[in-house]
């Protein structure tokens, strides 16, 4: 690893966090649905929200959210499945059962009141030391550092850090950086400041250096770096699996599967697989393969293939090849639990994930 520029502590740099005050409350973002509140459970939910999610995409979310579980308790109190159905199509699946998690957990170990220490609420499910200090600084003005990755990327440039901040190392110097940075006041300004910052001008790609408050001490800018910095993770080839989806129909219905806890769009209503054959979906044997998969429902009456797509998760790509089934009649047999049969339209409108939504969409079109 290269060696880390400038790696002592940065406690006479007290300009930085005070033009980024100055800037925040004259150039940042103000009128966000969440910044007019100190309620913790608010802040909380929008945080959770935006981990690695747009604030456009997020707004719409977070107001559906609060309308069905305006505190923490009716969240708490709710079924897992409906918080996942209402989560449906923001992705990262796991950050909604953690939701639900931390909800029950504030419950029944805070009375249903989000703590005010940091170390408290670094320990509820889904939230970790950065998200936890946004909570503190946000809902009761604790003076804590936050180090999520927009702010990594604003101190690897500003500071001229280099390494992949994934490094422990790194890591370790962006968090002394950011811990040593925080100013005795304004802690909610520099907070919101650093994230509007990293947001909406030193952006990964095409940053807005001509209107950055920070250009004039920012190293990345002074050398000419900022498409170097911050360091990117070395690349891997990206894994592929597959998996054949079943789009099983009889009298103008669609047969939906739940899908376990775990896993991905674990808990939300999807379309049953056959993931053993996704990498054979041509196969002789694919007929017969499909007519046992659904022996339970009815007898097969036909098959068509439709086209193959991709849908990329953070780890890995899946491969998907669609299979529209057709019924000749559906057996009367007990119904099985994680089974359930719902009009085609209704189904469209049902909390899919976003892949099986577009694709019962395309269903519904095509008639």
């Amino acid at each position: 690893m290269k060696r880390l520029a400038d790696s002592a502590p940065a406690s006479a740099d007290r300009g930085f966090s005070d033009q980024l005050i100055a800037w925040q409350k004259q150039h940042g973002r103000h009128r966000l649905p969440w910044q007019q509140t100190r309620d913790a459970y608010r802040i909380w939910l929008s945080e959770i929200m935006l981990q690695q999610t747009q604030v456009a995409t997020v707004i719409p979310y977070y107001q559906r959210f609060l309308q069905r579980f305006p505190d923490v308790s009716a969240l708490a109190n709710a079924p897992v499945e409906e918080v996942m159905a209402l989560w449906a199509g923001l992705g990262y699946y796991t950050r909604a059962r953690n939701l639900h998690r931390c909800a029950q957990a504030v419950v029944e170990r805070h009375g249903g009141h989000f703590p005010s220490a940091v170390d408290q609420l670094a320990d509820l499910p889904g939230i970790g030391q950065s998200t936890a200090a946004a909570i503190a600084a946000f809902a009761y003005g604790a003076r804590a550092a936050i180090l999520d990755g927009n702010v990594k990327r604003v101190f690897c440039r500003v500071f001229g850090i280099e390494g992949f901040p994934g490094l422990a190392a790194v890591e370790r110097q962006l968090w002394l950086r950011a811990e040593t940075l925080l100013p005795a006041q304004d802690i909610e300004s520099y907070t919101q400041g650093l994230m509007d910052l990293g947001a909406t001008l030193c952006t990964r790609s095409r940053p807005r250096c001509g209107d950055c408050p920070t250009q004039a001490r920012c190293v990345a800018y002074a050398s000419g770096r900022t498409a170097e910095l911050p360091e990117r993770k070395p690349r891997k080839a990206t894994p592929e699996k597959a998996t054949v989806m079943l789009l099983v129909l009889h009298d103008g219905e669609l047969l939906l599967e739940q899908r376990p806890p775990s896993g991905i769009w674990g808990g939300l209503m999807s379309l049953p697989e056959l993931e053993r054959l996704g990498a054979d979906a041509g196969s002789a044997d694919l007929e017969a393969e499909v007519g046992m998969a659904l022996a339970s429902f009815g007898k097969v009456a036909g098959m068509e293939p439709l086209p193959e797509f991709m849908h990329a998760f953070t780890h890995y790509r899946l491969r998907v090849t669609p299979l529209r089934v057709r019924l000749m009649a559906r057996s009367a047999v007990a119904a099985q639990r994680a089974y359930a049969w719902m009009p085609l339209d209704a189904a469209a409108d049902a909390g899919l994930p976003s892949p099986v939504k577009k694709l019962v969409e395309w269903l519904r079109r095509a008639g």
